[in-house]
């Protein structure tokens, strides 16, 4: 009787445990629910990403895991998140039709790269559920360049190139239903440039669109003149990335970087490409070299937004750390 009194009494000390922090999550992400048995379905599914935490940081990784906004989903839900939020995948196209600029290799390249000390990055940014990565990709690249080149680090709007850069516009988009970095590095050059995000702000995060706005004022010599892919190794890659930030495509649908909360994410991930972000540089953390990944899912997920990916010939036969070194291009104002 005493055994079962305890057992009861170690359960029911369990539980409140579980809700506390739970109830702690909810209020922190602002979760809402629709009904009782959502509540139940999203409580289950914390529960079990709150052990998967627990068991993968006492497996003395190179990265930790955390709670974030993406806790209350299972690996299916989250896919699924990814997957509507996709980059599309480049086409086999006459490259002469968008390269008017040639890599040049070199082999001084240094050590340590990281754009956000010289003022070449905006603060980060959230998509919502608005299938917008690759304009966060695009701008962050263009906000990159335009640093560098102008002096002033300026905040371009994703809500123009989500609104505008579609084949009613002119341009090779879907909006909040994908998109590819070069097809918008395409539409701005022959928009002109691109408006500030002051001037444009971002609405769509409920994945919400809205007709094509014409009365923000261009960015003065914002203009792509032209872009150009990387060929796929790291030495051709950090050579780049030594000279701006560089937009590039991943995979992003595997559990752990779904959780993932600091360190250098050396995890299994593949290479079927689905997420566009922002490559701000490159180093070495206990022996372990990394690239330096800005993300569009705010603040609250990773490195207050950002991720290290694994950097060397040892991840997917070369490919890089979730595919990054298939799809990288970069533009030139």
């Amino acid at each position: 009787m005493r055994i079962i009194s305890f057992l009861t009494l170690f359960i029911n000390a369990l539980a409140f445990d579980y809700m506390q922090k739970f109830e702690n999550w909810v209020t922190q992400y602002k979760i809402t629910f629709r009904n009782k048995h959502h509540l139940y379905d999203v409580l289950r599914k914390w529960v079990t990403n709150d052990e998967y935490i627990d068991l993968i940081n006492t497996e003395n990784k190179s990265y930790k895991l955390a709670h974030n906004q993406f806790s209350g989903m299972d690996e299916f839900d989250f896919i699924h998140y990814v997957h509507q939020n996709s980059v599309q995948q480049k086409q086999p196209i006459d490259i002469s039709s968008r390269r008017t600029e040639y890599f040049e290799q070199n082999n001084t390249e240094p050590l340590y790269v990281d754009w956000r000390t010289k003022n070449a990055v905006t603060p980060v940014k959230d998509q919502g559920q608005c299938g917008s990565c690759w304009s966060f990709s695009t701008t962050g690249a263009l906000e990159g360049i335009y640093a560098i080149k102008m002096g002033k680090l300026v905040s371009f709007s994703e809500q123009e190139l989500v609104d505008c850069d579609n084949l009613k516009n002119g341009g090779k988009d879907h909006g909040c239903n994908g998109g590819l970095m070069d097809n918008a590095f395409e539409w701005i050059s022959k928009n002109g440039g691109l408006c500030t995000e002051d001037d444009y702000p971002y609405i769509s995060s409920t994945g919400q669109t809205q007709k094509c706005q014409t009365t923000c004022s261009l960015v003065p010599h914002s203009q792509i003149q032209s872009w150009t892919d990387v060929p796929s190794n790291d030495n051709s890659f950090m050579t780049v990335l030594s000279q701006q930030p560089v937009s590039v495509a991943i995979q992003a649908d595997q559990k752990d970087f779904q959780l993932y909360s600091s360190g250098v994410f050396t995890g299994n991930c593949g290479t079927t490409l689905d997420h566009g972000v922002l490559t701000v540089g490159y180093g070495t953390q206990e022996n372990i070299d990394y690239y330096l990944i800005k993300n569009s899912w705010g603040t609250s997920w990773g490195e207050q937004g950002y991720i290290k990916l694994g950097r060397g010939p040892q991840y997917n036969n070369g490919q890089g750390q979730c595919g990054i070194l298939l799809e990288a291009s970069y533009p030139s104002i």
